[in-house]
C-alpha cells in the first residue's frame, strides 16, 4: 500500500511540475522594465533632438 502511494504521489508530482514546461505565455512578451527603457530611449532622443534645434537656431542666429 505505502508503494502505490509512493507511486500516485511522485506520478502527480510529476505531472505538476511538467505543466510548466508545456505552460504558454499569455499577454505581451514585454516586460515593464523593458517599456520604462523603451520610454525612457525615447525622452532621451527627444531631449537630444530639441538641443541639436536649438543648436541649429543659434547657428542661424549667429549666421544672421
Amino acid at each position: 500500500m505505502k508503494k502505490l502511494l509512493a507511486l500516485m504521489f511522485a506520478l502527480a508530482l510529476s505531472v505538476s511540475m511538467s505543466s510548466f514546461a508545456f505552460a504558454q505565455a499569455t499577454g505581451g512578451t514585454d516586460k515593464p522594465a523593458d517599456k520604462k527603457e523603451e520610454k525612457k530611449d525615447k525622452k532621451q532622443a527627444k531631449a537630444k533632438k530639441a538641443k541639436k534645434e536649438k543648436k541649429d537656431e543659434t547657428k542661424n542666429d549667429e549666421a544672421k
